[in-house]
């Protein structure tokens, strides 16, 4: 979904191994994660989200919406030449600890400065598959706070507890560059540190009613530049730790418009999944344009549990 700024038009699409909780086991096909480990956390930070504004239904289960951009929000494209982009935002110096010598990479989905760079986020890349945006605006609540805002929060917090377990942290884009960088990108910035784990942080924009997270999962591609093939298996465990992670430390629900209840849905159309030759899962934490999912996005205390599930998630898959 695009937007000018801090306001923006309405949402038109949503986009979209030993297991060590019984949450993630509950994670596997046909399971309906949520309710089978749901524990509730109280929310104790305060935030105002805004009424949502409604859509059209989301992306199912390994589909695509014609005409999306690489996160499932719908944008428009038109071809420009090729851009060379700054590096990636480094990490402090790792210390000591249980993931010492762990390479994690974070992709904030987005840029706050997207908006001010139409051409430049909408000319085409080469995803494996077929050709899609660099990058679009994302989202944002109808109060005007914005997925890329979100993203980034939620990344230097991550950033702080992942670093406290020795792993060394990089993050795509620190809003450190004038927009960007673009899926293909962001993707061959995970392959190039050799990442043990990567996770794109993203919000959704989706229908009012629509509610909860979901973690999207790489499915098989072999096609063009793209072969996920050695991925998916240990991309998938590291989705269901992921969501088993984060049910438990924010007390939300898995999505109930897409992943029938798992929490989990797999696609073949995000260049940012199809591009990467190292684990690496999307999680959406919730959906903006609910009013009741966007309380708890702009709450500081959420983010800091969401923060914390996504990062438990990572160490549980980093450790085994």
């Amino acid at each position: 979904m695009s937007y000018a700024g801090p306001e923006f038009e309405p949402s038109r699409s949503s986009r979209s191994r030993r297991p060590m909780i019984v949450a993630v086991a509950a994670l596997l096909p046909g399971a309906l994660l949520g309710w089978l480990v749901y524990e509730a956390v109280g929310d104790t930070g305060g935030g105002s989200g805004g009424a949502a504004v409604a859509s059209s239904p989301a992306v199912t289960a390994g589909g695509s919406a014609p005409g999306s951009g690489d996160d499932g929000k719908e944008a428009g494209a038109s071809p420009s030449p090729s851009i060379t982009e700054p590096s990636p935002s480094a990490s402090a110096p790792a210390g000591s600890g249980p993931l010492k010598g762990k390479v994690v990479v974070i992709d904030p989905g987005h840029n706050p400065a997207n908006f001010q760079h139409p051409s430049e986020i909408n000319r085409q890349v080469n995803i494996g598959t077929g050709w899609k945006e660099c990058d679009t605006t994302g989202t944002a609540t109808n109060d005007g706070y914005t997925e890329a805002k979100f993203t980034l929060d939620v990344a230097h917090r991550m950033r702080e507890l992942l670093e406290q377990q020795g792993a060394t942290v990089k993050l795509t884009q620190d809003a450190d560059r004038p927009f960007g960088p673009c899926v293909d990108e962001r993707a061959r910035i995970g392959n190039a540190a050799r990442a043990d784990a990567v996770v794109s942080v993203h919000a959704d924009g989706s229908a009012a009613g629509n509610r909860g997270f979901h973690v999207i999962l790489p499915g098989s591609v072999h096609a063009g530049a793209a072969d996920t093939r050695p991925i998916v298996g240990p991309s998938r465990d590291l989705g269901e730790r992921v969501a088993g992670k984060f049910v438990r430390a924010t007390g939300s629900a898995p999505a109930n418009y897409v992943g029938d209840g798992t929490g989990l849905v797999t696609r073949t159309d995000l260049g940012g999944l199809n591009l990467s030759t190292v684990p690496k899962v999307f999680i959406e934490c919730g959906n903006m344009r609910d009013s009741k999912d966007a309380a708890l996005l702009t709450s500081g205390a959420w983010r800091q549990k969401a923060a914390q599930g996504i990062s438990e998630g990572i160490v549980s898959f980093l450790r085994g």
